[in-house]
């Protein structure tokens, strides 16, 4: 228990900072604006909240399912990992903050473009919340794919967990979304101010988290790979 409970609350963190990093969060706003669509009812907002909620856990549990149980379920991968995850985990946190700091420049190709994820907000009902969710879940964008690939994945696969973490994750990435659902079932004024307010959450804790994995990552390089004694 002790060993999982920091690891959860690691998966938990990373979800968070991959829905409020600028390209999750600009598909966030477009899901606010089909949730808003029911805004005169304060019950259908939560609701589509949840939808869209279930739909990101879903898309992350199963895409890290396949992932995780496909390298845990090969013997040989599987040992080599416990072996040696250690010695990866150094390189791969240094990249992934660096990806984060965006010293950098790196690029992925948009699996759908703004416009029509902007087209598919405007349309659907409940279910259409849940398979939002799902979509942009698997929107990757650098930042979000550095997060989820980089970091995420590996902390997983070190504690073998193929359900929970994603899970946990999945609920991490959909929660700002869901407590701004909550307020705009109050006040969709209040919505555009705790927007304001995430977009600076993220601008520091993205930074903050980056230099904490550039920092773990070198002590693990010393530790594991270079066999250095601190």
């Amino acid at each position: 228990m002790d060993s999982i409970l920091p690891g959860a609350v690691s998966a938990f963190w990373l979800g968070i900072l991959t829905s409020v990093s600028p390209c999750p969060l600009a598909t966030n706003i477009a899901a606010i604006s089909y949730i808003g669509k029911h805004v005169e009812s304060s019950r259908k907002v939560v609701l589509s909240g949840i939808f869209y909620t279930l739909g990101r856990m879903i898309a992350y549990i199963g895409l890290s399912f396949i992932i995780i149980a496909g390298l845990l379920s090969i013997p040989n991968v599987s040992f080599f990992l416990q072996e040696h995850m250690n010695k990866f985990l150094g390189p791969v946190l240094l990249i992934t903050g660096i990806l984060l700091l965006e010293v950098i420049p790196f690029y992925l190709p948009d699996i759908l473009p703004q416009e029509k994820l902007n087209r598919l907000a405007e349309k659907g009902s409940l279910l259409g919340a849940g398979l939002l969710g799902i979509i942009f879940a698997l929107s990757f964008c650098p930042v979000s794919a550095a997060l989820f690939f980089g970091s995420f994945i590996p902390l997983a696969v070190k504690h073998h967990s193929e359900f929970l973490f994603p899970s946990i994750y999945g609920i991490g990435t959909s929660l700002p979304i869901f407590v701004i659902a909550m307020i705009m079932g109050i006040s969709a004024q209040h919505a555009g101010k705790a927007l304001n307010n995430i977009t600076t959450f993220e601008f520091w804790a993205r930074r903050i988290t980056a230099v904490i994995f550039i920092a773990v990552g070198i002590y693990y390089l010393l530790i594991y790979l270079f066999k250095v004694s601190l």
